[in-house]
């Protein structure tokens, strides 16, 4: 089947005027203004009513946080006091059917708002909970949507000198060996992969300094990619300073993290000299602005780390610290954000949706997704400026983004339609609704 998407309102691609054509999944020809495709079409879409982008891509989220949005013992925290509000409610009431509603909900939210491709940093595995990222595996398959299955990971307690609770920790032969088991059942290097597979000690200051060499190891053998958090809050380099003697920074190259297989999420506080090290090396960095705003954990040096030579991503992170999980609001946010940083013209929508699409797929460590070229996979997001607040906008592009577009109107993912009529394709939404909010319950009822 060849699909011609015809004559879009407006389009984040060079010499697509009137649209571009589909075929098996993937993009083989681009439609300038005024022309037509060179070769018949199967079908046409008329996407005269459409912004059209790139799918926007998920570079870090916790999808089992969706359980505790907005918790009354939570609220008003910075990050520390925060995760020790929230590690023991999670710990003690995680189990497997509650995880799988968590995922559903939040990677459906995900889609919903233009995004196709996702990255979850799963690191709480509390006991019954072994089979996470077949949980997500499976979720992700039947949306439909690409996913980076990240194994993440916990094994140092507060007795331990970390800041994890007893009951989500593991041991670090364990891990290894879980992680060996995903990446054999799920890592798929291919272009146009569906689901691959990245390793994830969660941060500094919860994992042991072994878990980080070792996985460094693993990744190398079965070339996949690495993720942590680092550099999020002073106090996390004020921990760094006290336990190993260095920064965030000094300690990542010291367990052989300094790498472009390695992306990290937040990556606020670096100094001018670790941006350079780590544009060198190519690491990438999750921007998280919602996040950071939330938490008032910071900024991060976007256009200095992209100067670099970093690659820069977009993450909506844990959904108790965002409070959601719409990646083209976080679009906006980095806008708002970068701009208090950078100044008004120093940052544009094209640089937000940038970091959104290209950056974050460079993030994923993938060319085969975030640009609509031919070549690519077709995975599109598409958005109509029906609404009130779009009344009144010049420029279809830079409405989405100031005017604030949050609901996708259609979404396509390797060639088939996800979202029609800004909803999910299979999907019982208000049932989902009902039984999201019934699981979550009981991370209120036991706290």
């Amino acid at each position: 089947m060849r699909t011609w998407i015809k004559s879009p309102m407006a389009i984040l691609a060079d010499g697509a005027e009137d649209g571009f054509v589909v075929e098996n999944g993937v993009i083989c020809e681009l439609v300038a203004s005024g022309s037509s495709p060179l070769m018949p079409v199967d079908t046409t879409f008329d996407a005269s009513a459409h912004v059209v982008i790139p799918g926007l891509v998920n570079t870090h989220h916790h999808m089992f946080q969706t359980l505790t949005r907005a918790h009354p013992a939570a609220i008003n925290k910075e990050l520390f006091a925060w995760l020790q509000a929230l590690f023991p409610i999670w710990s003690r009431n995680l189990e497997p059917e509650s995880f799988r509603l968590a995922s559903r909900l939040a990677l459906t939210e995900l889609l919903m708002s233009g995004c196709t491709t996702v990255s979850d940093h799963q690191y709480l595995y509390p006991p019954g909970l072994d089979a996470a990222m077949d949980i997500q595996a499976e979720e992700a398959a039947a949306l439909g949507v690409r996913m980076t299955l990240t194994r993440g990971s916990l094994n140092l307690t507060e007795e331990e000198g970390g800041n994890a609770p007893s009951g989500g920790v593991q041991g670090v032969e364990e891990i290894l060996a879980d992680c060996e088991r995903v990446i054999s059942r799920y890592h798929d290097p291919s272009a146009g992969a569906m689901t691959r597979v990245a390793l994830a000690p969660c941060a500094p200051f919860n994992v042991s300094k072994r878990l980080m060499v070792e996985t460094a190891k693993l990744a190398a053998k079965h070339d996949c990619r690495m993720h942590t958090h680092l550099a999020e809050t002073r106090d996390e380099i004020d921990y760094c300073r006290e336990k190993f003697a260095c920064r965030p920074v000094d300690y990542l190259e010291e367990v052989g993290w300094i790498s472009d297989r390695v992306w990290l999420a937040h990556g606020i506080h670096f100094n001018d000299d670790e941006v350079r090290r780590l544009g060198r090396a190519r690491v990438g960095v999750c921007h998280c602005p919602t996040s950071n705003m939330v938490l008032a954990s910071g900024q991060c040096r976007t256009k200095e780390l992209e100067a670099a030579g970093s690659p820069v991503g977009l993450g909506v992170d844990g959904s108790a610290s965002n409070d959601n999980s719409n990646l083209m609001e976080g679009v906006r946010h980095a806008l708002m954000s970068n701009r208090l940083l950078y100044g008004a013209a120093a940052v544009t929508h094209f640089d937000a949706l940038r970091w959104a699409t290209e950056g974050s797929a460079r993030c994923l460590g993938r060319d085969d997704i975030g640009a609509i070229a031919v070549g690519k996979q077709a995975d599109i997001a598409m958005y109509k400026l029906d609404e009130l607040r779009f009344s009144g906008a010049g420029d279809p592009l830079a409405a989405l983004v100031l005017c604030g577009a949050h609901a996708a109107d259609r979404v396509m993912v390797r060639g088939d339609w996800r979202v029609v009529d800004e909803m999910p394709v299979g999907v019982d939404v208000a049932r989902l609704r009902r039984e999201h909010g019934a699981a979550a319950r009981a991370f209120l009822d036991n706290h």
